[in-house]
C-alpha cells in the first residue's frame, strides 16, 4: 500500500476514534482532557524524533530504498503524535471528514517537502527550531481549548 493511502487509513481511524470519544465524554471533561492533551503534544513535540533503525531499516534492508522506507515509516507512525492529535481534533470538532482532510493535506504539506529537499538541504533545516515552533502551536491549541475558545 502507498504510503499517502496508509495516511488517509491511519488518519481516518485515529478521526474516527476522536469522534466516537467525543460522542462518549461529558463536554466539559472532554474539553479539560483536550486541552491537557494538546499541552502533553506540546511537550512530546519537543523532544527529537529517533528511527531505531535496528526495528526498520534492517529488516528490509536488502529489499531496497522503497521497501525500506515503507517498513520504516510504518513502524515510526504507529501511534505518534499526528495520530493522537489527529484523534483530539476530531473530538474537539467533531466534523470527521474536515478533519481527516486536513490532517491528511498538513502531513502531506510537511512531508513532500522534506523528501524533495531532505537529500540537498536537509542539513540545513534547524530542527530545535521546527520543534519549539510545533509545541508553541499545540501549547496554544491547549490554551484554547482549556479557555473553552473555539477558532472554527
Amino acid at each position: 500500500m502507498r504510503r499517502a493511502q496508509r495516511l488517509d487509513l491511519d488518519r481516518t481511524a485515529a478521526a474516527l476514534a476522536g469522534e466516537w470519544v467525543a460522542s462518549a465524554v461529558d463536554p466539559t471533561y472532554l474539553r479539560w482532557g483536550l486541552g491537557l492533551l494538546f499541552i502533553g503534544m506540546a511537550g512530546w513535540a519537543l523532544i527529537p524524533d529517533k528511527l531505531d533503525e535496528s526495528d526498520s531499516t534492517t529488516v528490509a534492508a536488502g529489499a531496497g530504498p522503497f521497501v525500506a522506507t515503507t517498513v520504516a515509516f510504518f513502524l515510526a507512525e504507529i501511534g505518534d503524535k499526528t495520530q493522537i492529535a489527529t484523534a483530539a481534533l476530531a473530538a474537539q470538532f467533531s466534523h470527521l471528514v474536515p478533519v481527516v482532510v486536513g490532517t491528511t493535506l498538513g502531513m502531506m504539506i510537511a512531508d513532500v517537502p522534506a523528501v524533495f529537499v531532505g537529500n540537498t538541504a536537509g542539513h540545513k533545516i534547524n530542527l530545535k527550531l521546527v520543534r519549539h515552533v510545533a509545541a508553541a502551536i499545540f501549547a496554544a491549541l491547549g490554551g484554547l481549548a482549556l479557555t473553552g475558545i473555539t477558532l472554527f
